[in-house]
């Protein structure tokens, strides 16, 4: 599931980096170099920092940024390195609907493997031809086919699960007021 300090809104194009160009900091570290990299023990200069980020209209794709390029120095996205390491470990489990939508409605975004594996789900669902999954996936059509086909595969298997599963027995469930007043 989304953390909530993953980005959720804000999805960075396949290599683009225009964004930088709106951020808040820009011209910030010119006038001090060190702004975005205090010592983790100097708590005036980290809130300082992390001030800056509080008002930055890109501050989800420079989170997103560092966790994808594996950034553990400095500040980013308002977060310290110590802050983004669980980010970090977790980035594969990362699964953001609104970002596997965007990617189903053909924008090149980075996407993590929970995301990539929901989109090949979703393209089973929605009858998305192979030549398409594969060009939203970066991979070769054969890929995309297979790709499919292990999830329809793994769609019958659900389903044969569910059908197979014994319903729940047991007592009735009471009518309405049989179970007495409330308190």
């Amino acid at each position: 599931m989304l953390h909530p300090d993953f980005p959720a809104t804000s999805h960075r194009r396949l290599g683009d980096h225009k964004w930088q160009d709106r951020a808040a900091c820009l011209g910030a570290a010119d006038e001090d170099p060190d702004l975005f990299f205090p010592s983790p023990d100097d708590d005036d200069r980290v809130d300082e920092a992390k001030r800056f980020c509080a008002r930055c209209p890109v501050r989800d794709a420079c989170l997103d940024a560092a966790l994808v390029a594996g950034d553990r120095h400095g500040i980013r996205g308002g977060l310290t390195a110590e802050e983004r390491e669980a980010l970090h470990l977790n980035l594969d489990y990362r699964l953001d609907y609104a970002r596997v939508e965007a990617a189903m409605k053909g924008r090149d975004i980075h996407l993590t493997r929970a995301e990539r594996r929901a989109v090949v789900r979703m393209a089973h669902h929605r009858g998305v031809g192979v030549e398409w999954l594969a060009r939203i996936l970066k991979v070769t059509e054969d890929r995309a086919e297979r790709l499919l086909r292990a999830a329809a595969r793994e769609d019958r298997r659900r389903q044969r699960t569910a059908t197979s599963l014994p319903l729940p027995t047991g007592e009735a469930l009471p009518a309405p007021g049989e179970l007495g007043e409330a308190a």
